[in-house]
């Protein structure tokens, strides 16, 4: 019910018109890894995210808990001690593509907007982004890269040399047409 509501309140911040195109199944996959160091690399496969066409507006959202690590020691000092999910449960992306236009789909945009995440917003900005058009979905994907700093994530400092101070953060989202 919790992901219904969500869903539902995360279309209306994008807009309503004809031609929307989402997925409840976007891939979004962070890494902060330092070499010869633990691999820290962490994948979503339950984002939702929405394209409104008329308009290239984007929002994606992320439940911070759905991110599954290799090690389960590891998600868990994640959510407990630096993402802090219980207060903080969601990650949140609105932008809009620059000069997108359905009828003249090109195969690289950029997008800006705000990344919200640990109770802290922050621009994001020209983020490149690959579009391929199918029938009735597009493949949208692309990468930007944030720090801990920034979302004001403490990392303690007999852990920070282990801890990349740039995270690189990757999405794949396979958006379907929605039918009205």
């Amino acid at each position: 019910m919790k992901n219904i509501y969500l869903l539902f309140a995360f279309i209306s911040v994008v807009g309503f018109s004809q031609e929307k195109y989402l997925t409840k199944s976007g891939v979004l996959n962070f890494e902060a890894s330092v070499e010869a160091f633990e691999e820290i690399k962490a994948t979503n496969t339950n984002v939702t995210a929405i394209l409104n066409t008329a308009n290239g507006q984007f929002a994606a959202l992320a439940l911070v808990k759905g991110f599954r690590f290799k090690n389960a020691l590891m998600e868990e000092h994640f959510n407990e001690n630096y993402a802090e999910s219980d207060q903080y449960p969601k990650a949140i992306f609105k932008g809009e593509l620059a000069d997108f236009s359905l009828e003249n789909i090109q195969n690289t945009y950029s997008i800006t907007g705000t990344l919200s995440f640990h109770g802290v917003t922050k621009p994001i900005e020209n983020v490149s982004v690959e579009i391929t058009p199918s029938k009735n979905s597009f493949n949208f994907k692309g990468s930007f890269e944030i720090t801990p700093n920034d979302f004001d994530v403490e990392i303690p400092s007999i852990v920070s040399s282990k801890i990349a101070e740039i995270v690189t953060v990757v999405f794949d989202f396979e958006l379907i047409k929605k039918s009205d």
